[in-house]
């Protein structure tokens, strides 16, 4: 584990009296300390480069990138290293050639709570790396079935849910990812057609880092194999339920005066709403789907997470729970 260089002791959340401060699977860091841990990385990127990669209703300042990001690209990069010289041991035991495995960083969380803007902010520093490692960046939406399966199976309203993914292939995606094979071929999917784009494929061939961004990555299942037995790191993307429901029904009434005028949007019909149907349908959305896969699912996941980031009302994290061991 990291060492804190700066000095600083790591608060232990202790929610329960007879919990002590080492009995808790994960040491707490206020903003202020978990900055500190960024010491010497440098920033890599512009206000203009973070403008892009945020998604439509973040606002995302360098500030946050500095203060959050940073100290995590400076974790991240010591694990890497040591992973890859445990590598090298294990290569140089079994009297093998010297062979590079790619590290996967898993995010996950609700959804609207901002993993895809923090997945492409965190590939994008990690590429800046002075080694410039290959970083690939693929979302577990390719892996939903397609709308036409989901009408059939009867689970368009369970959109999101565990039993709306093609685990088969998520896990054999990823086990390939892992055995090195030249290329891996993950689905597409457009979120203005709301479904699976038929015969596009997102290419990936031997990255250095690969992070998995998505809703249950961390999941438990029945199957013996699990996405997370792939994960050399993992983030769960935490917030209080009322802000993150917020944000949903912020992201919605923004779409519906963008994405949603497209000809070919799934939503396409929700364009004209008043503000007050398109809330009140929003709600309804939030509360019936995706409200109730972060209680029944999500969450549950979340103390499975390498670290926890917790994010304020303004999208900002405001504390950070490492995993001891």
């Amino acid at each position: 584990m990291l060492k804190n260089s700066t000095g600083l002791n790591a608060i232990s959340r202790n929610d329960e009296s007879e919990v002590g401060p080492h009995d808790e699977p994960y040491q707490l860091f206020d903003r202020p300390q978990w900055a500190a841990l960024r010491a010497n990385t440098p920033l890599t990127l512009s206000q203009r480069d973070v403008t892009v990669l945020r998604s439509i209703n973040e606002d995302v300042s360098l500030e946050e990138v500095v203060q959050a990001y940073l100290p995590l690209s400076r974790l991240l990069n010591l694990h890497v290293s040591a992973a890859r010289n445990l590598a090298s041991v294990k290569d140089a035991f079994l009297g093998r050639p010297a062979g590079r495995t790619p590290y996967i960083i898993a995010v996950a969380g609700s959804v609207a709570v901002g993993k895809s803007t923090f997945a492409r902010i965190l590939r994008a520093l990690i590429a800046r790396w002075p080694d410039r490692p290959k970083v690939e960046l693929i979302t577990t939406d390719g892996f939903l079935h397609p709308n036409a399966t989901l009408e059939e199976r009867g689970l368009m309203t369970r959109k999101g849910f565990p039993e709306s993914y093609d685990t088969r292939r998520m896990i054999r995606f990823l086990s390939d990812i892992k055995s090195g094979a030249p290329e891996v071929a993950a689905p597409m999917y457009s979120h203005i057609a709301y479904d699976i784009v038929p015969g596009e494929l997102q290419i990936v061939a031997r990255p250095d880092v690969l992070v998995f961004e998505g809703l249950n990555v961390l999941q438990l299942a029945s199957s013996p194999v699990l996405a997370s037995d792939f994960f050399d790191f993992s983030v769960y993307i935490d917030a209080a339920e009322a802000d993150i429901e917020a944000w949903y029904l912020e992201r919605f009434l923004l779409l519906q005066k963008t994405a949603f005028h497209e000809k070919n949007a799934f939503f396409h019909r929700f364009k004209d709403l008043s503000q007050e149907d398109a809330i009140k349908f929003a709600r309804e959305v939030w509360r019936s789907i995706n409200l109730a896969n972060l209680r029944e699912n999500i969450l549950p996941t979340r103390e499975r997470a390498s670290v926890i980031l917790t994010k304020r009302a303004d999208h900002t994290i405001g504390a950070v729970r490492l995993r001891r061991m």
